[in-house]
Parts: C-alpha cells; structure tokens; sequence
C-alpha cells in the first residue's frame, strides 16, 4: 500500500483529470506527475486503465486513492 495523500490532495487531482478539455493524453501525464511528486514511479501500462474511473464522476476520494495504488510503483 502506498502512502494515503490527503483529501485535499486527492480531490485536487480528481478535479484537474474533469477538467473539460483535458484529452487521455494529458491525464495520464497529470496522474504520472502527481505520483512522482510524491516519489513514486507509475506502471504506464495501467494508467490508460485507471483514467475513465478517475474521471468518472463517481469515483470518490477513496476511489482515486485505491486507483493511485494500482498504478503506483515504490521507487
């Protein structure tokens, strides 16, 4: 399990992927960026996987979380 980030954190992430405008493209560069902030590398094979939940408008903040988990790698 990687770190729990704050909700503040989260939410923030959340926001900027349903942002209109943002192609697929452009979140997985944002979710790539926001792990390795935090010193996380990122499995870039799974991330195209993750997107549509991350962007749905049903994924809370333990959703973006549990998501984040799934695509993090520990450097």
């Amino acid at each position: 399990m990687i770190e729990k980030f704050s909700m503040a954190e989260l939410s923030r992430l959340r926001q900027e992927l349903m942002q209109s405008g943002i192609d697929s493209r452009q979140a997985a560069e944002l979710v790539t960026a926001f792990l390795s902030a935090h010193g996380y590398g990122v499995n870039s094979a799974l991330v195209p996987d993750v997107l549509p939940r991350l962007e749905g408008s049903s994924c809370s903040v333990d959703c973006v979380q549990a998501e984040l988990e799934r695509v993090a790698l520990v450097m």
